[in-house]
């Protein structure tokens, strides 16, 4: 199998390769931008979308959506027993999201509604794909994916409408889709963090104190962070979602707290994901509080893009590409320091947020934090994505 076949012969390899590359490229030109604003230079842009829109929007709906391909593509199969898709298929919709992306990009050059059907094409497939495989073992805890990559369409089709001068629902649209990304870790890594945590723990030989994951509280932290998606799809008073925002940061906070995070402090690829947990919730909060004049919302969805859906996705696709390919649940030492990096990527960003004076300084160093942490994971996986599967150590003899 030549290594591009390879590539696309499992959903991990391509896209969580992609999501690296592109989260460098991407910010690699905001971040250029950023520089050439606080130098004073002035650059001739288009303004649909203008630099701050494209940012928020590829971001979410070009980073967000290959991290998601990557995990459904990866996960199904293993939730339904089935088959993972052909290479043909993950071919064709990696070449689906590739083309939302350059069609961004040249959106000035091209009709707005070309870009939207380049840009929408990705979710419908994917999601058919999904349906596809879990009907056949229908369980509610999986489904519930599947609608929320509705939301996240819808939330794209949001903004779309708004470049094809048909609605005013950008602001709707980009906010509600980092929220999709939110509640799909409220949902995800309310399952996979304690779930990882006390595999580890009984591994090592411990019987008690293992991670406690209420059912009841799940519940209230999933439903009230869909509800917060909602409310920013709908148009309701900033109140009531900021409401769901708090309930919902709340509860998952109480979560996280119940999963013995201090115990991983020697895993990273196990902190990092409590820690993203916290602050996913952390973000939530901060940003109901926004919704009732406490804080600014700028910073609560900076807390939920860097901190939360950042670090989360950094540590889920580290860890599946690992597991996937045979390779020992160990963090490289290079992926382990950028998990560390994005929280100081966060840390500046807010400072940026909260001091205007040095508001340029703080954006340009979470702007080169954030790229130092996606180069040292690109760099890190990058020998993972494109050989083979590890083979497997006989029966009692450990892999050399």
């Amino acid at each position: 199998m030549t290594a591009l076949k390879r590539l696309f012969s499992e959903g991990f390899r391509a896209f969580f390769l992609s999501a690296g590359l592109f989260a460098l490229a991407s910010v690699g030109l905001w971040t250029l931008w950023l520089a050439a604003q606080a130098a004073g230079m002035e650059l001739d842009l288009p303004d649909t979308p203008a630099p701050q829109h494209w940012h928020a929007h590829e971001m979410v709906f070009g980073y967000g959506a290959a991290a998601l391909a990557g995990f459904f593509l990866t996960a199904v199969p293993n939730w339904t027993g089935g088959k993972g898709a052909p290479h043909r298929f993950i071919a064709a919709v990696w070449g689906l999201w590739l083309a939302g992306r350059l069609a961004l990009l040249f959106a000035a050059c091209l009709p707005a509604w070309l870009v939207a059907v380049a840009d929408l094409s990705l979710v419908p497939v994917l999601a058919a794909q999904m349906t596809l495989q879990l009907i056949a073992r229908p369980r509610a805890p999986q489904m519930i994916f599947v609608g929320l990559l509705a939301l996240f369409w819808t939330a794209n089709l949001l903004c779309h409408l708004e470049w094809m001068g048909l609605a005013d629902t950008l602001w709707q649209g980009l906010r509600a889709g980092l929220l999709v990304l939110t509640a799909t870790i409220v949902v995800m890594g309310g399952r996979v963090t304690p779930g990882f945590t006390r595999n580890a723990m009984v591994a090592a030989g411990r019987e008690q104190g293992l991670p406690r994951n209420p059912q009841p509280l799940a519940a209230v932290s999933i439903a009230a962070a869909i509800a917060t998606v909602a409310g920013y799809l709908l148009p309701l008073p900033e109140a009531l979602p900021g409401a769901a925002a708090l309930v919902a940061g709340a509860a998952a906070l109480v979560r996280v707290a119940l999963w013995q995070g201090f115990w991983t402090r020697r895993q990273p690829i196990l902190w990092t994901m409590h820690l993203s947990y916290g602050l996913n919730a952390l973000g939530l909060i901060t940003l109901g509080l926004a919704a009732f004049g406490i804080g600014t919302e700028i910073a609560a969805l900076h807390v939920l893009g860097i901190g939360g859906i950042g670090g989360m996705t950094l540590a889920v696709m580290s860890r599946a590409s690992l597991g996937h390919s045979g390779r020992p649940l160990v963090a490289p030492r290079g992926v382990a320091v950028a998990y560390a990096l994005l929280p100081l990527a966060l840390l500046a960003r807010w400072i940026a947020t909260l001091l205007p004076d040095l508001y340029y300084p703080g954006v340009l160093a979470a702007g080169a934090l954030w790229i130092a942490a996606f180069l040292l994971y690109t760099a890190g996986l990058w020998q993972v994505w494109v050989q083979p599967r590890a083979p497997r150590a006989p029966v009692g003899r450990p892999p050399k």
